[in-house]
This record gives structure tokens, sequence and C-alpha cells, in this order.
């Protein structure tokens, strides 16, 4: 074992603590399912509820394995997704600074997230135990593959902005 895959580990357990830590909100803090669809619902995406579970499932599930390490470039691709949604809906408006709602935030995520992709999972993971590590360029390109086609498929078949309002 390296230093390296001490790194791994703690880049893999921060991001899964995020990820779950972020679903679990949509879930039952604040406004519950019920305010996470009505928000997404605002960004002009269609079947609220469907939105806020598939969210929830998904951040709650990339981040778990994440911290285990396994599945890490498919994973990594869900943060991805999540993070291109949420930037180009919610905060690609508002500039790049966070404290101004912008996508400062979601786009660190979605880079450390690739950053795993293209390094792997590190020794201290499922992934190295059974022998399924993909890394290089093949996990980047797996990780963003599979975020980029993912993201494209939930706004095509959701996304229905409202209509610019004429001045």
């Amino acid at each position: 074992m390296h230093v390296a895959d001490i790194a791994l580990f703690l880049m893999r357990l921060v991001l899964g603590v995020i990820m779950i830590a972020h679903g679990v909100n949509h879930w039952i803090g604040g406004g519950r399912i019920e305010g996470t669809a009505r928000w997404f619902s605002g960004l002009g995406l269609r079947n609220g509820v469907l939105q806020a579970w598939l969210s929830v499932i998904t951040e709650i599930g990339a981040g778990a394995l994440l911290i285990g390490g396994l599945f890490t470039s498919l994973a990594a691709a869900a943060v991805i997704s999540i993070m291109l949604v949420a930037g180009l809906l919610a905060h690609r408006p508002n500039g790049f600074f966070v404290f101004k709602e912008g996508y400062e935030y979601v786009l660190a995520l979605a880079v450390m997230a690739l950053a795993l992709g293209l390094l792997g999972p590190g020794w201290l993971s499922v992934d190295h135990a059974v022998g399924i590590e993909i890394t290089g360029w093949a996990g980047g390109g797996l990780a963003a593959g599979v975020a980029l086609a993912a993201t494209a498929g939930l706004l095509m078949v959701f996304w229905r902005p409202k209509p610019a309002v004429a001045a």
C-alpha cells in the first residue's frame, strides 16, 4: 500500500459522505421529497417527484459505492451526471462563485469524481480486492462517457423549460 492509496481512499470517503448527505437531505431534510420535487419542477424538469426519488437513490447509492470503492468509475459517473444537471440547470445562471449560488462547488465535486475515474479506487477498495479496477483513460472515459450520456438522456426526456416571456 502506498500513500496514493490513502489519498484515493480519503477522496472516495469524503465525496461519498458528501453525496450520501446530499441524498438524505433531499429525502428527509428541509422540504423533504415534496420540496425537492417542487424545486426540480421549478428548474423545468417534468415529473418532479420521480426526479426527487431518482436523485435521492442515485446520490445515496453513488456515495455508498464510492466509500466502498465498488464500481468506482460508474459511481463517479453518477456524481458527475448529478453535478452536470445541477450546474447546468440550477447554478450556471448565477455565475461561478458558490456564495452567489454559482457552479463553483458542483464543478469541484464533478472534477473530483472524474479524477477518481482516472486514478481508480486504489488498493483500499472492493474493486481492487476482486480485481475489477478500471483506471487511466479507460476509467476516466467510462466515468465521463456514462455521465454525459446519462445527463443528455435525462435532459432530453424530462427537461421542459418554460418559454421565455416576451418583454
